[in-house]
């Protein structure tokens, strides 16, 4: 994959594989050890599939751990996090539904690189 679409996080790295008016498709490289905020959103669903490792995932206040396969849906509203227990990456393809796509419909609860609110 062509390091010109990657965006790199904290966490790890994501790829913008697609994107329209109802839709965007990213491709998401959490590294062990790391996890991404627990957030919501109010103007989208997120539909995970599990491609590669073992990803920890949080959905409100329960929290499963899903593999290479693994369909997870995240209705818009709920509280969500993905982490990477395991000692290799994990890859997820995420699609997202809805009006909005823009970094403003992220409410952080919790983030280990300071990004929420206090």
């Amino acid at each position: 994959m062509a390091d010109c679409n990657r965006t790199d996080r904290p966490w790890g790295s994501f790829y913008i594989l697609d994107e329209t008016s109802g839709a965007k498709v990213k491709r998401l490289v959490v590294n062990p050890g790391q996890r991404l905020s627990l957030q919501s959103h109010q103007h989208r669903d997120e539909h995970w599939v599990v491609v590669r490792g073992i990803a920890t995932v949080t959905l409100d206040d329960q929290s499963h751990d899903f593999s290479y396969g693994a369909h997870v849906f995240v209705k818009r509203g709920t509280r969500h996090r993905i982490a990477c227990s395991g000692p290799e990456p994990v890859e997820i393809i995420e699609v997202q539904t809805g009006d909005s796509f823009a970094e403003d419909d992220i409410t952080r609860y919790s983030d280990d690189y300071g990004r929420a609110p206090n």
